[in-house]
């Protein structure tokens, strides 16, 4: 399914402050990816944060790792409002991802939970790859394809999540890759009315800017209470670490 980069923004810029009361798996990998970078390097001259949002990672980057200067991207401005509380100096960039070229090369490019909204995840991290110094680091969290498999049961609807493999194939032309994880986090909800609220608070819901009717929710509670009784839902977390060729 394509991705319209205008709705992502829309909804994530929407339902920001109450993101991080929502994003548990978010704050999760932030930390994991931390930690698994921390075991390569943890001193950078020029860190270059994508998908900066409320500042999860910033907040992991600034405990674990050292650096001289700090960039970071968001497609919705309001984003500074949070790491302007976070981050001491730093040099905000507004914009798709994908597009942004800044004045420097960086010796890490870092992100967490933002991959999956590309449309050609090969042609981001090529174009990363161009951003980076000689052996400078990728460092990103994704999902694989078993990422929210129930909700893809219930409604069809999910982002095209790619398999380690098909990230490890990608990465080969410009990178080494160091490091490559993926587990499973099932969380559980009380009703399917509060995973709905979940998923709109951590932007999940950003595949359509369509709201659902009063008969829609209904019909989705209904089907998911009795595909799923225990209103569970899976994240499948894939964690990487690359480094430039």
């Amino acid at each position: 399914m394509q991705v319209n980069p205008k709705i992502v923004k829309k909804q994530f810029e929407k339902n920001m402050d109450k993101y991080n009361e929502n994003a548990l798996v978010q704050i999760e990998l932030a930390q994991k990816l931390t930690d698994a970078l921390c075991e390569y390097r943890c001193s950078f001259r020029r860190i270059l944060e994508l998908g900066s949002g409320t500042g999860i990672l910033s907040r992991e980057i600034l405990k674990q790792l050292s650096y001289e200067q700090y960039f970071a991207n968001d497609l919705v401005e309001k984003s500074k409002k949070y790491l302007d509380k976070i981050i001491p100096e730093y040099t905000f960039i507004c914009g798709n991802a994908q597009k942004i070229k800044p004045n420097c090369k960086m010796d890490l490019i870092i992100s967490n939970a933002m991959f999956q909204w590309f449309n050609s995840l090969e042609g981001a991290v090529e174009h990363f790859s161009g951003l980076l110094e000689k052996n400078g680091l990728l460092a990103f969290t994704t999902f694989a394809p078993e990422n929210f498999k129930e909700i893809r049961e219930v409604t069809g609807l999910s982002l095209e999540y790619k398999s380690t493999d098909y990230i490890k194939d990608i990465l080969s032309k410009n990178y080494e890759v160091l490091h490559l994880e993926e587990y499973t986090r099932i969380l559980k909800f009380k009703s399917p009315l509060e995973l709905l609220a979940h998923m709109k608070n951590t932007g999940v819901n950003s595949l359509s800017a369509k709201s659902l009717t009063f008969k829609e929710v209904k019909e989705f509670c209904d089907k998911y209470t009795e595909l799923f009784p225990d209103n569970r839902l899976t994240y499948a977390p894939i964690i990487v670490i690359a480094k430039s060729k």
